[in-house]
């Protein structure tokens, strides 16, 4: 008997994967992944090399565009490199933590660093007027048109879990790596044209970008859902033959990775959504301040006109009596500046706002007269 028991040890297939995943080994185990370290090492010195041409040629730069490009460099070598990146073909929880990090987090960083200024600003000046003329192109307006880049955002994470992606991203190392930089690229995708540091081939209104937001988180909660309620593994054989003797089982583990991506999607969403509805406020109070600049200079214009006819009409009544040798009257005090100003902020406003000239134009128009 414990022959037998010996022989089928013997014959079973052996885990060969990481030992059983615990928390800290997501900071103390390590990869090296040579396309992201490649791409993050040549990306922030071309970047720093880049800000450091700008700071010689005088241009003003904000620190805090750097810090978050070189956070954002960071956060995606632990998101491949890590303990993340060593789980990544043995939990599906932890590659959907990682989706949600290249698509939405990583890139949101990245493109806070504003990165293609740095590059056009950079560049030989021979360039720079090439390069402006390609970012507001035909090209550039269609990729950044928000429907297309709202697809680029909403599309891949269906495209990874219910596709062959899925598969050949935990067998093949080139399809792994094209899942670390194309997510990142298609995020880039979405965040460049909404966050509207970088230059961008048309500006889009702020209150387009809060609704296109909403409906990403929507489409985050669906996926989540049909993960989490679905009652479908995917790629089952490939679980199965993983033979991991530690944690959940597959379809639990495949249930907490939906979990992460509803939810943890949905968190990664509300700082750009708060920093879309500052966008909308900083907008709507620059609109206002250029409304009552304009008829602030509207108005003083009409009162030094006034001011002017007043003066005229003194004039020619002094001449005309000087013409007939009667004696002047005696003049009536002209209206200070002051007085002037004062009876032309008693007009109504709306009268005035050239946002309700259409409206309130005849009544303007019949005031005056």
């Amino acid at each position: 008997m414990h022959v037998q028991l010996a022989a089928a040890a013997a014959a079973a297939p052996l885990y060969t994967g990481p030992p059983a995943w615990t928390f800290d080994r997501v900071f103390t185990m390590w990869q090296a992944e040579p396309v992201v370290l490649a791409i993050a090492v040549l990306g922030t010195a071309g970047y720093l090399l880049g800000m450091l041409r700008m700071h010689r040629e005088g241009a003003a730069w904000r620190q805090g565009r750097t810090v978050a490009f070189v956070l954002g460099m960071a956060l995606w070598v632990f998101t491949c490199c890590s303990g993340l990146g060593v789980y990544e073909k043995v939990v599906f929880t932890d590659r959907a933590l990682q989706s949600v990090l290249l698509l939405m987090v990583v890139p949101l960083l990245l493109a806070m660093g504003a990165p293609v200024t740095v590059l056009v600003e950079a560049a030989p000046r021979k360039f720079r007027a090439w390069m402006r003329a390609a970012l507001r192109g035909r090209v550039s307006q269609v990729l950044m048109f928000p429907l297309v880049s709202t697809v680029m955002l909403m599309v891949p994470p269906w495209l990874l879990f219910f596709s062959p992606w899925l598969r050949l991203s935990l067998t093949t190392d080139s399809w792994n790596y094209l899942f670390h930089v194309s997510f990142v690229l298609f995020g880039l995708a979405y965040f460049w044209p909404r966050l509207q540091i970088d230059p961008v081939g048309r500006k889009y209104p702020p209150l387009l970008g809060i609704v296109i937001t909403i409906a990403e988180v929507l489409c985050d909660a669906a996926l989540g859902f049909v993960l989490v309620f679905g009652g479908h593994l995917l790629v089952p054989d490939y679980w199965a033959q993983l033979h991991r003797p530690w944690g959940l089982s597959p379809l639990a583990d495949q249930s907490w990775g939906g979990a992460v991506l509803w939810g943890l999607g949905d968190i990664a969403g509300v700082p750009f959504l708060v920093a879309l509805i500052v966008s909308v406020i900083r907008e709507d109070r620059l609109k206002t301040a250029e409304v009552d600049q304009q008829l602030d200079a509207e108005a003083a214009a009409r009162i030094a006109e006034q001011a002017g006819k007043q003066a005229g009409e003194r004039a020619g009544e002094r001449a005309g009596s000087r013409t007939t040798g009667r004696a002047e009257p005696e003049a009536a005090a002209a209206p200070s500046a002051a007085e002037l100003l004062e009876q032309e902020t008693m007009r109504p406003w709306w009268l005035d706002d050239p946002n309700l000239a259409h409206r309130y134009g005849g009544a303007n128009a019949a005031g005056e007269s």
